[in-house]
């Protein structure tokens, strides 16, 4: 018995020798990882930004971690994050390659695709399409404007009520971006939408959970009907939609006339028949896919982050109405030149994309080479995490890191300024290419909404809890929203 009991400890010994995951020489330091598991047992699950800042405590700002037996490098710090992104932008250009995220998309499109020629083209022609259908100008303007007629319709039939504005938001971003991509707008009631926007919602839900994680550190498991699954689906589903659409332009489109991005992009096809080049229909979808998604979920989230702070500082959303009122007088629309005399407006908008802290981690980036970044050796292939949380809280960079105070982006005089360590977005070249909308999207709808209506927090409501919603994009927890046309108050409750 003492003997079988010996062999088996030597047994189980050997397992964990052969299991354990050596660190590299010259590598990032970083906390010791577990066999198969690497470090995934030192993060909380539900929250793992506050071990994030402790490692870095400990190691410094650019310290490693094990995902599964997967390399990964935490980058903390806005001036390590912009040498790693910007200065040695190629390097740090790649993608991961064996995620649940990365197997869907095949590693096409703009979001996941990997570094080379063919991320080069597709991102090249969205932000060139993007700009051409007015990103900026008049046009892309009016497209934002039409849609906000109908989030005020829905709020004027609000007024005195309280109401949940998450899908208000959601579906007002998501309308905007499908008349970029699809030529065409939903009514926010549509079921063959709203069933578009679950599955969405779904498969985001699906590829930052806890089943994506064991798909990505078990690949054994993934023969199994698991839950991980159901993000294939929903992907699939989603694509039918795009396809169907694709369809349809092809058999309508009429040659020099795009009403949209698919017609661009089919016209592009057409172009390129007789060269090599990676524009085809499957990247097509896939691009659809990605400007759909990253054009929906981060714009909404910063509009209800914007309301819900707006609605308890009674005395910052004042001072916006104020500006908004002296600068647009009695002219009908905003338009987006009027940032530029709205410092306040810019400030508070800006101030919470920062405490929203929409994307924490960003997207993973991966080496493109074997590099060196800090005087640590990173070979290729290892897993960038640029944690841009850490860049938005930094004491040492803004005035009142730990508050939601406008003044954070405003100089002595009054006047809008951003620090280099306001970077929401990320940076570099891989930075998010909806970012010029989705300022111009936020501005045009706060600034309609604050024209017409007072922001109230409803009585019986409670004390309002500003803490997020943690996930591959952070949110502030749902709450109501009260609403009255700008005129002495009524009482609002939920």
């Amino acid at each position: 018995m003492l003997i079988e009991l010996f062999l088996l400890c030597i047994g189980a010994f050997l397992l964990f020798f052969q299991l354990r995951i050596r660190r590299l020489k010259n590598f990032p330091p970083g906390p010791t990882p577990y066999p198969l598991f690497g470090n995934l047992l030192q993060l909380d699950r539900r929250n793992p930004l506050k071990d994030l800042d402790k490692f870095a405590l400990q190691y410094g700002s650019v310290y490693s971690l094990y995902i599964g037996r997967h390399p990964a490098v935490v980058l903390t710090g806005h001036k390590v994050i912009r040498e790693a992104l910007v200065t040695q932008a190629v390097e740090f250009a790649g993608r991961p390659s064996t995620m649940l995220i990365s197997h869907l998309t095949q590693n096409k499109g703009v979001i996941m695709a990997d570094f080379g020629n063919g991320w080069k083209e597709h991102r090249r022609f969205s932000l060139t399409t993007l700009r051409n259908f007015g990103l900026g100008k008049r046009s892309m303007e009016q497209r934002i404007l039409d849609e906000v007629k109908f989030i005020i319709s829905h709020l004027e039939e609000s007024v005195g009520k309280a109401i949940d504005p998450q899908y208000l938001f959601h579906n007002a971003a998501s309308n905007i971006i499908a008349a970029i991509i699809f030529g065409s707008r939903f009514r926010y009631q549509d079921e063959y939408f709203l069933k578009l926007v679950t599955a969405i919602e779904d498969f985001a839900k699906v590829i930052i959970g806890p089943w994506a994680m064991l798909y990505d550190i078990a690949p054994a498991l993934r023969i199994f009907p698991l839950p991980f699954r159901k993000g294939f689906q929903y992907y699939d589903q989603i694509k039918e939609h795009i396809l169907e659409v694709v369809g349809e332009h092809k058999m309508s489109r009429v040659a020099g006339k795009p009403r949209d991005l698919i017609d661009i992009y089919l016209g592009e096809m057409e172009k390129r028949a007789d060269q090599c080049t990676t524009f085809n229909d499957s990247q097509m979808v896939t691009l659809l896919f990605d400007l759909f998604l990253a054009g929906t979920e981060t714009t909404s989230n910063t509009l209800r982050t914007i309301t819900l702070y707006l609605m308890t500082h009674t005395y910052i959303q004042e001072r916006c109405q104020q500006e908004i009122d002296e600068v647009l007088g009695s002219r009908e629309h905003v338009t987006y030149e009027d940032r530029n005399a709205m410092p306040y407006v810019q400030a508070v908008i800006h101030e919470a994309q920062r405490v929203g802290d929409i994307a924490p981690l960003s997207m993973f980036h991966t080496a493109t080479t074997n590099t060196k970044l800090q005087g640590y050796n990173i070979p290729k292939g290892t897993i960038i995490i640029p944690y841009l949380s850490s860049t938005l809280r930094d004491k040492s960079q803004w005035k009142f890191p730990n508050e939601f105070n406008p003044e954070n982006f405003l100089n002595e005089k009054g006047e809008f300024v951003k620090p280099d360590a306001f970077m929401p977005f990320s940076v570099g070249s891989r930075a998010c290419l909806g970012e010029s909308l989705a300022r111009m999207e936020l501005f045009l709808i706060l600034v309609t909404i604050l024209r017409r209506f007072h922001l109230i927090w409803p009585e019986d409501a409670g004390v309002p809890d500003f803490n997020l919603i943690y996930g591959g994009t952070q949110s502030v927890k749902p709450y109501r929203l009260c609403v009255e046309l700008r005129r002495p108050e009524k009482t609002c409750k939920s």
